[in-house]
């Protein structure tokens, strides 16, 4: 029974914790702090933009960067993602 539930647990916590990382964009709470306006339309200048971007853990960086990197997340972000490629090292 143990082992029943240890796997269940296991699943659980895989299954819950693929599906919270797959966009970054819809639960990540320092995302407005990119853009100068409530609406996310307009971007800050790219060295406020770095000054947020280094103020994230590295691995908020890190599902940013990789989030970035898929052209289905990256199309409606396109100007957000040029600017994380750019200082995330890749591209």
């Amino acid at each position: 029974m143990r082992r029943k539930l240890a796997c269940v647990a296991v699943f659980a916590v895989a299954f819950g914790a693929n599906a919270a990382s797959a966009n970054p964009f819809t639960d990540l709470a320092a995302l407005p702090t990119f853009y100068t306006d409530a609406t996310m339309k307009t971007m800050k200048p790219m060295a406020e933009f770095k000054k947020a971007w280094f103020a994230l853990s590295k691995h908020d960086q890190a599902k940013m960067t990789k989030a970035c990197d898929d052209p289905a997340l990256r199309k409606p972000h396109a100007q957000f993602c040029a600017n994380v490629l750019i200082l995330g090292g890749t591209k």
